[in-house]
């Protein structure tokens, strides 16, 4: 064989083998909540393709649907809770192993506990009372020994709040108020609002994550058609980045260089260069009604929920960050929203 075809054989190999998926290629695993199913599912992507390991059914009604909705998972990821929404009449949060996807462990809370998250300092676990069905009266967010599963505190914050996010340090819990239109800041040790920061009339916020070095809070504006940036220094909104689509959720990369939206009335997801505060890509979801957004650690990839319409299931995308381009699609159950990540597996 000549040098030439040396050569050529060896391109076409390389080629070749770029097309295969690698022997080595890291695995994610997250769990998503089904919240008209009554199921939550642990579900794998190797980094081309998604896979259901299992799925757990986490109602105990049979005549009703109680509704899972937000997702947490403990620091040591021994353990991942569930927020059971519609309850009679109060919810629930259950708490379930990782080894065997088994609940060991339940707490009655408010009208519609919905979206939660474990502080870094204190180990616990801050769930945001929703109050979606109950009467138009201020609502609260209830502090949970995670261990014991025990409601330590209750703290009323305003009308239909949403979200719950810490400050790095997990000193401070941030939530927003949806019909009050603001910012609330809990101090984490004396469990008691310290500021509330006003967002703007008709601004209808609906999420509220927490930059991961610098002093900033982004907010979802879902009535206002906008994200917010909150400088929690001066306690002030100090920009607005135009969003049509209603935002719902967002995350942030571990740099801090990409800030995510789900945009439900789009159809569609936002992927925003912090840097600039330009969208860099808007990608088209593979089913209506986007709901929950991660990104896995390294920053590579988000997935993303949507929830679905009438007997379509719900589905979860995997979206390669940087290209902004879809690599996987999977269906899940009725009306998926909750995400939440646990682990990456090294080969």
């Amino acid at each position: 064989m000549n040098l030439n075809s040396r050569c050529c054989l060896l391109v076409l190999t390389l080629a070749v083998l770029s097309t295969v998926p690698s022997a080595n290629a890291q695995s994610y695993y997250m769990y998503v909540a089904n919240e008209s199913d009554d199921s939550v599912m642990l579900i794998k992507f190797d980094g081309q393709t998604f896979s259901i390991p299992d799925t757990i059914e986490v109602g105990t009604i049979g005549t009703e649907i109680e509704g899972p909705h937000g997702l947490a998972i403990d620091p040591d990821g021994s353990h991942w809770f569930v927020s059971m929404a519609h309850g009679q009449p109060n919810g629930k949060v259950v708490r379930y192993s990782t080894v065997d996807q088994r609940p060991n462990g339940s707490v009655t809370l408010g009208l519609f506990p919905a979206s939660m998250a474990i502080s870094s300092y204190t180990g616990l676990l801050y769930v945001v009372n929703f109050n979606l069905h109950g009467d138009m009266e201020p609502s609260s967010v209830s502090v949970v020994d995670p261990d014991a599963m025990l409601e330590v505190g209750r703290i009323t914050t305003g009308i239909m709040p949403h979200g719950s996010a810490f400050a790095p340090d997990g000193t401070h819990h941030y939530s927003v108020v949806m019909m009050g239109h603001e910012l609330v800041e809990l101090d984490a040790l004396q469990l008691m609002v310290r500021r509330r920061i006003p967002l703007g009339q008709g601004t209808q916020p609906t999420w509220v994550i927490h930059h991961p070095r610098m002093p900033i809070a982004y907010i979802a504006g879902n009535g206002s058609d906008e994200i917010l940036i909150v400088d929690l220094e001066s306690a002030e909104v100090s920009k607005r980045i135009p969003m049509p689509g209603s935002p719902y959720n967002l995350a942030i990369s571990a740099d801090g260089s990409i800030l995510i939206a789900t945009l439900k009335s789009a159809q569609a997801v936002s992927i925003i260069d912090l840097s600039s505060g330009i969208e860099r890509y808007r990608i088209s979801t593979s089913r209506p009604i986007p709901h929950g957004v991660i990104i896995e650690p390294e920053g590579q990839y988000a997935f993303v929920t949507s929830e679905g319409i009438g007997a379509k299931p719900g589905v979860v995308d995997a979206l390669h960050i940087t290209s902004g381009t879809m690599v996987d699609s999977i269906d899940a159950g009725q009306q998926t929203g909750g995400i939440v990540f646990w682990k990456r597996v090294d080969p």
